[in-house]
């Protein structure tokens, strides 16, 4: 009779608590969703187009975090790199919003494609893809640099491939001055590093570009110094660069400690910019044993002489913010953009500060050491006939070696754009031909170079002991010349290296040669309608119409730009 009661009391008490679960609780409806609008929206937030991976291990791991909607419901997605695929997903928490990170750890050196493929239930199909690579390590630049971050996806000091410490949330930008990324900041973030190697010697520099965010009328840019005293005039060691001012005008400051306080460097109107123009300035900081420098654009903004460095007791390198050392006049965090950070053992010369300028609108470098690569794009040219290398280059170890109708070609879809253009190059001629091109970029037709309306080439001519160069570009009509004469003239018996220096902008065509200016003239501007691919040491196919063919000398070290270069840039290269 107990065990009978106790059934029925249990039963009662499960009933109850059945019936209890749904008092105040409306019932689950079910709701038509509508029918499916359109196809999934499939977004890669790791990595960045262009991302690098720079690590000494020959096989390494990518990030990879993606985001993927649909109106109504996703039913897979799969992720594949260079076609392969690495990982799918179909069984969802949420079927509308999908965010999903993995780690991928069989990356080799190369170029690679990370496709992201998102399906929907209705089968609407949507690919997303991004282009990244592992590269070889970064080898310096420039004399005495210790440190470079070129902000393309990562905080990573290239030379020791050490990442830096985010302090906040900083982040990235994908409008750049150079590659495919900058440093973007964010209130309360910065960056730091260790002053570990960077802090010490006799000398110092450090350059960057910086574009600020004026909300901020107060901001500390870079700085490696001691936490006490915490006035920055007080500091005996280490340095700092500040602005301060209005949301017209920002002036910078640069403080150097020279053992008992600090040195300033405070130009007034020469450091100052209106950051309404919202403009990208390049800053060179060039601390010697006797004087402090700062330079803007290439221009010596300010210098103050004193007594020499000191770095007793400094802290880490702070990047984009007067934290924590140098905040003590609240100069705090930055929040614009900063790209192509280095810094040197060494004080930089104003010309190898402008040179770090002019490379900054490089777009494309072929340096010939063993390959026709073109190390921006990391693209090879296309051989016609058998061009070759030499081993007597001019820099490095490698130099391009002509041969009879023999030349290169490359695509000029990314390099004829633009209202401006230039490029340079080491070249030693072979004499043996009388008449040769060195390099163009024009149309087929008109066949005459005088009669092209668009493009450029540089031709050469005359006899076995005088070979004179001209340089024709296009105005939209015809071409116009820059034809010096004796100023462009060389002895091909001498067997010399010229250097080269090609620089059109909107109103001028101009010529150098060996760093100086041999010729120029007035024209309305560059026109590239029409034109072929960029031809190397050779006028075929489209500048050979006065028969100026195969360069079958030796190139050097050929560079092209997006930007009209000056006398002072391209002597910075040529030096």
């Amino acid at each position: 009779m107990k065990t009978l009661n106790k059934y029925f009391i249990g039963i009662f008490a499960l009933f109850f608590a059945l019936s209890s679960c749904n008092e105040g609780i409306d019932p689950i409806t079910a709701v038509d969703p509508g029918p499916d609008a359109g196809a999934p929206v499939v977004n890669i937030i790791k990595p960045l187009n262009g991302f690098e991976i720079q690590v000494p291990e020959p096989i390494t791991s990518v990030s990879i975090q993606i985001n993927a909607q649909d109106d109504i419901e996703l039913s897979l997605i799969t992720i594949k790199l260079d076609g392969a695929e690495i990982a799918s997903y179909s069984d969802f928490l949420d079927y509308r919003i999908v965010n999903q990170e993995m780690v991928y750890d069989n990356v080799t050196t190369g170029d690679h494609i990370l496709t992201v493929e998102a399906t929907d239930i209705v089968g609407n199909i949507t690919i997303s893809t991004v282009n990244f690579s592992k590269v070889p390590p970064y080898t310096p630049l420039f004399n005495g640099e210790t440190f470079y971050m070129n902000f393309d996806g990562s905080y990573t000091n290239l030379l020791t491939l050490t990442d830096a410490t985010e302090v906040g949330s900083p982040g990235f930008s994908s409008i750049p001055k150079v590659g495919s990324g900058a440093y973007k900041g964010a209130a309360n973030s910065y960056l730091t590093y260790p002053a570990a190697g960077l802090a010490q010697g006799k000398e110092f520099s450090a350059t960057f570009w910086l574009k600020i965010d004026a909300s901020d009328t107060r901001a500390g840019i870079i700085n490696m110094a001691p936490a006490l005293p915490a006035g920055p005039s007080d500091k005996p060691s280490g340095f700092g660069l500040i602005r301060e001012g209005s949301a017209t005008s920002q002036k910078f400051v640069l403080l150097v400690g020279n053992g008992t306080n600090a040195t300033w460097v405070n130009p007034g109107a020469p450091a100052t910019i209106d950051p309404t123009l919202e403009e990208w300035v390049h800053f060179g900081i060039s601390i010697s044993e006797s004087k402090a420098s700062l330079y803007m654009n290439g221009e010596l903004a300010g210098e103050s002489t004193f007594t020499g460095m000191n770095w007793e007791g400094v802290g880490n390198l702070a990047i984009m913010s007067g934290e924590p050392n140098f905040s003590g006049w609240n100069h705090k965090t930055e929040k614009g953009l900063m790209d192509e950070l280095r810094l040197f053992n060494v004080a930089l010369t104003k010309q190898d500060i402008v040179k770090q300028i002019a490379l900054s609108s490089q777009k494309f470098y072929m340096p010939f050491e063993g390959s026709f690569t073109d190390k921006v794009s990391k693209e090879d040219a296309t051989e016609v006939g058998s061009p070759g290398f030499s081993t007597s280059a001019k820099v490095g170890n490698g130099a391009y070696k002509g041969a009879a109708d023999s030349y290169l070609t490359f695509p000029s879809t990314d390099l004829a754009k633009g209202n401006e253009f230039s490029t340079t190059f080491w070249l030693k001629i072979d004499g043996s031909d009388t008449r040769a091109s060195i390099i163009n970029m024009a149309p087929a037709l008109p066949a005459g170079p005088s009669d092209k309306p668009s493009g450029f080439g540089l031709i050469r001519e005359g006899s076995a002991t005088a070979q004179k160069f001209i340089l024709l570009v296009g105005n939209g009509t015809n071409a116009t010349w820059v034809n010096p004469g004796a100023p462009a003239t060389i002895d091909p018996t001498l067997n010399e290296w010229v250097h080269f220096g090609i620089s059109i902008s909107e109103s001028k065509a101009t010529l150098y040669m060996n760093g100086a200016l041999v010729g120029e003239s007035v024209f309305t501007g560059l026109n590239w309608t029409g034109v072929g691919d960029l031809a190397i040491m050779s006028g075929d196919p489209n500048f050979n119409g006065w028969n100026h063919k195969t360069e079958k000398g030796l190139m050097d070290e050929l560079r092209i730009f997006n930007k009209a270069l000056s006398l002072e840039e391209v002597q910075a290269i040529y030096n």
